[in-house]
């Protein structure tokens, strides 16, 4: 196998860059656009991490004013920093891949030499910047309404702001791994379904994963969901210790290479099926 000279491999991370760069610019123009619905849309998405908040803040009241260390102080601090994450969470729709097909863009994909994944996160990394300036103003109501305590340090932040990007990835290339069944079928829903009732209760969405029994927290060390959600919260939230911070942040390593081998394998299946019955 021949292997690029130097400067063709860095001609060519130069291009990826530029291509990034110019996709992630076209969504925060575009999504600045629609600065009404996307707050419409964040209120909607905010309402769920309140309604998690209120339950458990009056359960922690009701037993002596903690459940296992967690105050409603603290309790706000995580749906807080959760609206933030799930935010960021936000990526390609696997019900999305049903239109990608019927309307023949996905043909129209396969002729451009750069492979369709790149444009999805690019995009969405876009949208982050527009998402992130929207949540400041209803983080801000947040903090005054629930008066949480946050008490972090610069690596807790440090760690924080890599990780949640790391999520990003995580959950980006599962979801699309996902979305590439419907090459197969579009009676995918219950798969669907099923992935994202996993996630709602191993990954710290709807409890923090200190609350959940041991042998959920021990299955969910070695699912992805934990280290979409809970562990960016965590890092910045706490208690963590400097060792939790880098396991972290190497399971996050290990499930962003699980995900893009998992999809480019699908992928090349999926094309090749989509190509033989004339796609």
């Amino acid at each position: 196998m021949s292997v690029a000279p130097p400067g063709q491999l860095v001609g060519r991370a130069r291009s990826m860059l530029d291509f990034y760069v110019s996709t992630a610019r076209n969504a925060v123009i575009e999504q600045f656009q629609y600065r009404a619905s996307n707050y419409m849309y964040m209120i909607g998405m905010v309402a769920e991490p309140v309604v998690y908040l209120v339950v458990w803040s009056s359960i922690a009241r009701e037993n002596g004013g903690q459940v296992d260390g967690y105050t409603p102080a603290r309790f706000a601090a995580y749906y807080i920093v959760w609206t933030l994450v799930r935010n960021i969470n936000i990526v390609f729709t696997p019900y999305g891949w049903e239109g990608r097909i019927k309307e023949g863009e996905l043909s129209a994909v396969l002729l451009r030499p750069i492979h369709p994944v790149h444009r999805d996160l690019a995009y969405f990394i876009g949208q982050k910047f527009v998402v992130v300036t929207l949540w400041l103003p209803i983080a801000a109501v947040l903090l005054v309404a629930f008066r949480p305590s946050l008490s972090t340090s610069i690596t807790q932040a440090a760690v924080f702001a890599v990780a949640i990007w790391g999520a990003y990835l995580i959950r980006s290339l599962n979801m699309w791994s996902l979305g590439l069944l419907t090459l197969w079928t579009t009676r995918v829903s219950a798969i669907f379904e099923l992935y994202w009732i996993a996630e709602m209760l191993l990954s710290g969405r709807i409890v923090p994963i200190a609350l959940l029994p041991h042998w959920a927290q021990t299955v969910s060390f070695f699912l992805p969901f934990r280290w979409c959600f809970g562990f960016p919260i965590t890092a910045l939230v706490g208690p963590v210790s400097h060792h939790d911070l880098l396991v972290g942040l190497g399971m996050q390593v290990v499930w962003i290479a699980i995900g893009a081998a998992v999809m480019q394998l699908v992928w090349r299946a999926g094309v090749k099926r989509y190509s033989a019955v004339g796609g």
